[in-house]
C-alpha cells in the first residue's frame, strides 16, 4: 500500500514538473518567434535604408560602370585608382591643390573620405584637425590613365 502511494506521488510529481517545464519551453519558444519576426522586420527596414543610401554610388550604378567598361577600363581596378590619385594630392607640399581653403597655422589640410557618385562626380570631406568641410569635384580620365580633377563646389563648416 505504501509503495503504491509513493509511486502515485512520484508519478504526480513528475507529471506536474514536466507540465511546468513544457509550458515554460513553449512560452520561450513563442517569445523567440516574436523576436525573430521583429528582427526580420528590422532587417527589411535596414536593407531598404541601405539601398536608398547606396543609390548614388559608383559601385551600384550600372550606367556609370558601363561607361567605363565601354572605354576599356576595369571598374574594380579603376575605383581604387581614382581614390588613390585623389589621396596623393594630400602629399603635395604647401597648400592643397584642390581644397580652396588655407589650413590653420602649423597644420595641413587633408582629404579624409572620398565617395565616387558616378562616372563624373566625386564628393569628399577634408580637415586640418580644427577646420573641416566638404568638396564636390568632377573628374575626367585622360588617355594615359591620368586624372583631371575640377572643383565645382566647396564649403567650410563654421567653428562653434
Amino acid at each position: 500500500m505504501y509503495l503504491f502511494i509513493f509511486s502515485m506521488l512520484l508519478v504526480l510529481f513528475q507529471y506536474v514538473n514536466s507540465k511546468r517545464i513544457f509550458e515554460d519551453l513553449n512560452s520561450k519558444l513563442n517569445n523567440n518567434k516574436e523576436q525573430i519576426e521583429a528582427y526580420k522586420d528590422s532587417i527589411a527596414v535596414l536593407q531598404d535604408d541601405n539601398l536608398k543610401l547606396s543609390h548614388f554610388n559608383l559601385d551600384r550604378n550600372e550606367d556609370a560602370m558601363s561607361y567605363f567598361e565601354a572605354k576599356g577600363y576595369a571598374v574594380s581596378e579603376l575605383i581604387p585608382f581614382i581614390k588613390d590619385e585623389l589621396y596623393k594630392l594630400n602629399e603635395v607640399k604647401g597648400d592643397h591643390p584642390i581644397v580652396p581653403y588655407a589650413a590653420s597655422s602649423g597644420r595641413k589640410i587633408l582629404i579624409n573620405t572620398v565617395k565616387l557618385l558616378n562616372h563624373k562626380w566625386i564628393i569628399a570631406d577634408f580637415s586640418d584637425g580644427e577646420y573641416w568641410g566638404e568638396i564636390f569635384l568632377t573628374y575626367e580620365i585622360i588617355e594615359s590613365k591620368e586624372l583631371k580633377f575640377r572643383l565645382v563646389e566647396s564649403f567650410l563648416y563654421p567653428l562653434y
